[in-house]
């Protein structure tokens, strides 16, 4: 992994969706999990790409979540794991981008993005969706456990993207605490207060993860919380 600001990734795919029915479980759900290519240049708002849009504002969507982000490396190993071919969006993500993986980006890593900015504000946590997007119940934990979560942006700077623009990284944050240590800490070390701490401490964390962890670590540092580091790599 390239430690200076200035490493650059190229994207695949950008890919937009609007919410539409889909089958799951006998019953139908509405969702925007089925995003499409677009090749031309959209416009990054504060909120989405243009065209783009969630069905479920309370846990999809905000200014915290506004882009979600997909490594292209994962995609031969889930194409081997659920043996099938899968083409880019197959995760329901906006970009899909060569190479980069969740060890590469710190929560609070800023970049460019066309004309515009855009900051890590928390690991994307897979739900039911994709679940049903695919057929496969379970997917969503599998996802969860490899880490190969992909992640979201938060837009600093509004303005025009294009799939050549590429993904330039102008500032790294401190103190670098990876996506894939954060996934750590809030799927697998979820008695690590001193891992839950140090993630606290990173003021670029979106709300809902600071949300869920604080009520956490008040669990393991009240009354009959050890509060003590549970080993989990």
């Amino acid at each position: 992994m390239a430690d200076h600001s200035t490493s650059a990734w190229t994207i695949r795919s950008i890919l937009v969706g609007k919410p539409e029915p889909m089958p799951h479980q006998g019953r139908e759900i509405v969702t925007a999990i089925r995003k499409r290519p677009v090749e031309g240049p959209l416009y990054l708002g504060a909120l989405n790409f243009e065209g783009d849009g969630q069905a479920d504002l309370v846990n999809h969507g905000g200014r915290d979540k506004a882009v979600c982000v997909y490594s292209g490396k994962h995609y031969p190993y889930w194409e081997k794991e659920l043996g099938r071919a899968l083409g880019c969006g197959a995760f329901g993500e906006n970009l899909t981008v060569d190479d980069m993986t969740e060890e590469d980006v710190c929560i609070g890593d800023i970049f460019q993005l066309g004309e515009a900015v855009v900051q890590v504000s928390q690991p994307r946590q897979p739900c039911y969706k994709l679940a049903a997007r695919h057929g496969i119940p379970d997917l969503p934990l599998r996802v969860e456990r490899t880490g190969f979560t992909g992640f979201y942006f938060r837009v600093l700077r509004e303005g025009r993207v294009s799939r050549d623009s590429g993904l330039i990284r102008l500032a790294r944050a401190a103190p670098g605490i990876t996506v894939m240590e954060a996934n750590r800490i809030m799927h697998r070390g979820k008695s690590d207060a001193e891992g839950i701490r140090r993630l606290l401490g990173v003021p670029e964390l979106s709300d809902s993860w600071r949300t869920t962890l604080a009520k956490r670590l008040g669990r393991l540092e009240g009354p009959g919380g050890s509060g003590e580091r549970t080993p989990d790599r």
